[in-house]
């Protein structure tokens, strides 16, 4: 606890530290990824109440992520380099897999309106929660980019990725939480322009496809925290 109060009043983490990350995970909240295709699917589908609580299991997900990276996990990967390969190439092909359902003929953008039957709260958690966990840019996040951001010369290795990873959720959580709330407008306001949900569909297949070929070629190694 105390290494933790250390961290936040500022004597641990390192201010430059925290721009990275709020960056890095500003910038992965609002390209096209697993996470908003499906909150975005279920609040126009359902409401923004569904949305919300299928929110609460991606919020939830990146808790799990925090609490493995803080235990030291990313060390596993760092020891087991070819198992970090493993899942940095089936993520990239799973965003390479996505990227085609937007852009092959009849594929659906994320915010044209699907005909998806009710799921009731419980599932709608399960599925927020399990979409985040297997989602591969929040892997690549936490086992390879959060860590870099760590100082172990300041000590309080923990906690600085801690806070560092509070700092990713409260932005990730706010963001998406917005676009839920948000989706059946934006989804209204495009099913009026064909050529604007078009293009929307075909700017998202291009972003998941450049973020597929970023990971797949990218030689960065997990980096122990």
């Amino acid at each position: 606890m105390d290494e933790l109060l250390s961290a936040v009043d500022g004597h641990v983490v390192d201010g430059h530290a925290v721009l990275g990350i709020a960056a890095v995970a500003l910038t992965m909240a609002l390209s096209p990824g697993p996470n908003m295709i499906y909150l975005v699917s279920r609040s126009i589908a359902q409401g923004r109440r569904a949305g919300l609580v299928s929110l609460t299991g991606v919020a939830s997900a990146f808790l799990v992520y925090l609490v493995a990276v803080t235990a030291g996990v990313a060390a596993v990967f760092s020891v087991v380099p070819a198992l970090y390969t493993a899942i940095k190439l089936a993520g990239a092909g799973y965003l390479l897999w996505l990227a085609w359902k937007a852009v092959k003929p009849g594929g659906a953008a994320v915010f044209a309106p699907q005909a998806l039957p009710p799921d009731p709260p419980r599932k709608l958690f399960a599925m927020g929660f399990l979409t985040c966990l297997l989602n591969p840019k929040i892997v690549i996040v936490y086992l390879s980019l959060l860590p870099q951001f760590v100082a172990p010369e300041r000590g309080h290795v923990a906690a600085q990725s801690l806070v560092l990873g509070l700092v990713q959720i409260v932005i990730a959580v706010t963001v998406n939480g917005l676009i839920a709330v948000g989706a059946g407008s934006i989804a209204t306001f495009l099913g009026r322009r064909p050529t604007w949900l078009r293009i929307q569909r075909y700017a998202m297949g291009t972003v998941l496809a450049g973020l597929a070929l970023h990971i797949a070629t990218d030689r960065a190694k997990a980096v122990a925290a």
